[in-house]
């Protein structure tokens, strides 16, 4: 059968915003998934001194602190993310140009607090 495609397919242009969108809810997902890791972080203290050194070891690894950075991002992303559906539901935000400035902020305000945070984090 050959059944016309979805119209969205050929009305929507990609966007920023449209890319954020779709951010919002991989970091909320990644973000309920992160949780294990603080299951294991937690886990690995009440379990004593050796598992709790296993744990750091991986955590301290290249790849552990990327995993640890991205969550530190998805945190950062996801809320700037939340405040741009809570001015939503408020009623306001819906002009294309603010909706386009709430996606911008939302990407480079993300990244920004993960930066200033990992800075703040390794100087004190």
């Amino acid at each position: 059968m050959n059944k016309p495609l979805s119209p969205h397919l050929s009305i929507y242009k990609f966007k920023l915003s449209l890319l954020m969108s779709i951010a919002h809810r991989i970091t909320g997902g990644a973000l309920y998934m992160s949780m294990f890791i603080f299951m294991v972080f937690l886990v690995s203290l009440t379990m004593g001194e050796k598992y709790y050194a296993l744990y750091s070891l991986i955590a301290g690894s290249w790849l552990g602190r990327l995993v640890i950075i991205g969550i530190t991002w998805a945190i950062f992303h996801h809320m700037f993310g939340g405040l741009r559906h809570f001015i939503w539901d408020l009623g306001r935000g819906f002009e294309v140009k603010t909706v386009d400035q709430l996606a911008a902020i939302s990407l480079f305000g993300g990244i920004i607090l993960t930066i200033l945070y990992w800075l703040i984090f390794y100087i004190t």
